[in-house]
């Protein structure tokens, strides 16, 4: 097999049909189009129109309230930490940290992830210590009961600009 010699499977792709190509081509003429009207010149965009009826999404009430400032989080499960500390991707005796679990490919965080926040889904079976941006109750209680400690960092406060 040499490069030169990749094909598509038969009938992988179908052959584009050429139009207004005469009457005996089966669609010569309107090209498939119909006669007239909008919908046979080019450039048309009616999507979402019904007619005149005024359309499903005006019909449809407003719902909701979407926060611009929402902060998103990268979760984290503690059974994932166990498991990263077992094979060697995390250090055992040292404080994890969200640079650590970023580094060790465990959660990823960009610039609209505000930090890491640890669940409690799986178990830990060493005392560790980790500070995260988050943490639930249910996993603050898991990894004390496995001797370690949890810290919650505060978030950083953006500074109003000086008017």
């Amino acid at each position: 097999m040499k490069l030169n010699e990749l094909r598509d499977n038969d009938g992988a792709r179908n052959k584009f049909k050429r139009v207004g190509r005469g009457i005996g081509s089966g669609k010569g003429k309107t090209s498939g189009r119909g006669v007239k009207g909008q919908k046979a010149r080019t450039g048309v965009s009616l999507n979402g129109f019904e007619g005149g009826q005024l359309p499903i999404y005006r019909r449809l009430p407003k719902r909701g309230f979407v926060n611009p400032f929402r902060k998103e989080y990268a979760p984290i499960n503690i059974g994932t930490i166990d498991a990263a500390i077992e094979s060697g991707r995390l250090p055992a005796g040292q404080a994890i940290d969200e640079a650590a679990l970023e580094a060790a490919g465990l959660v990823r965080t960009g610039a609209k992830i505000a930090g890491v926040r640890l669940l409690a889904r799986g178990e830990i079976k060493r005392a560790v210590t980790i500070a995260v941006a988050g943490a639930s109750a249910a996993a603050i209680a898991a990894v004390e009961a496995a001797g370690g400690s949890v810290t919650v960092l505060a978030p950083a406060k953006e500074e109003a600009p000086a008017a």
